[in-house]
């Protein structure tokens, strides 16, 4: 039997803070973000903008390998199917790992 729609987002239901991943994305841009490779690199910086296929531009780049800063870049692309995830980053240096 159908569910009559009850468990569509909007429905009108108590659940109206439902977030997709893409209202997630959409809400972080120009906020510091940490991106991780499939090769374990980090890249922080501010995330200028991505696509659908998860291409990123990011700018004021800084790249980070076990845990150590290894270059700085002003504005960097990265390739959608190399990340791993990306997070928002509240604070840049100081998260002790």
């Amino acid at each position: 039997m159908s569910s009559g729609g009850a468990d569509k987002p909007g429905s009108g239901g108590a659940g109206g803070a439902v977030k997709t991943p893409s209202d997630f994305l959409k809400s972080i841009r120009g906020r510091p973000v940490v991106v991780k490779l499939n090769s374990g690199v980090d890249y922080r910086g501010i995330l200028a903008c991505l696509d659908g296929y998860m291409n990123i531009a990011m700018e004021q780049t800084e790249e980070y390998v076990n845990g150590q800063l290894k270059n700085k870049y002003g504005d960097a692309f990265i390739r959608g199917n190399n990340v791993l995830y990306i997070s928002t980053s509240k604070r840049t240096v100081t998260d002790g790992a």
